[in-house]
């Protein structure tokens, strides 16, 4: 089963998207088994990381801005490569194992959709075997 997710993001951002993930997994019924979570987008990502503290997603995001500034030196036309940047590091998938019906995630993890290019609408999909 593959469950197509839709998204509006802001200018650049972190968004949790760990219930509407678990809730794909619970109302399929699979017991053991995985669950990937991809994004279609060149300037996004998906990723896992702690969700406990949200100064965590905000020095990612410093991080990750110190990391790969925009540049004029860049000839990409659309002026985002900085975002294709980010989003190559970040990676497009995770995949988690479901154990007991539920993702296995650890205590202090959350799945994130990372935006490096809005404010947009994004997709992202999820698909539990």
């Amino acid at each position: 089963m593959i469950q197509k997710m839709n998204l509006a993001t802001s200018a650049e951002d972190m968004h949790n998207i760990t219930r509407s993930v678990a809730e794909i997994v619970r109302a399929s019924g699979v017991e053991s088994g995985l669950c990937l979570v991809y994004c279609p987008h060149t300037t996004a990502g998906v990723t896992i990381n702690e969700n406990a503290d949200s100064d965590v997603v905000t020095d990612l995001l410093y991080g990750l801005n110190q990391a790969f500034p925009d540049r004029r030196q860049f000839r990409h036309a659309e002026g985002n490569s900085a975002a294709h940047l980010k989003a190559s590091v970040v990676g497009s998938s995770v995949t988690i194992p479901i154990q007991s019906g539920r993702l296995l995630l650890g205590t202090w993890q959350g799945i994130y959709f990372c935006e490096f290019d809005g404010p947009r609408s994004r997709t992202f999909y999820v698909q539990v075997v």
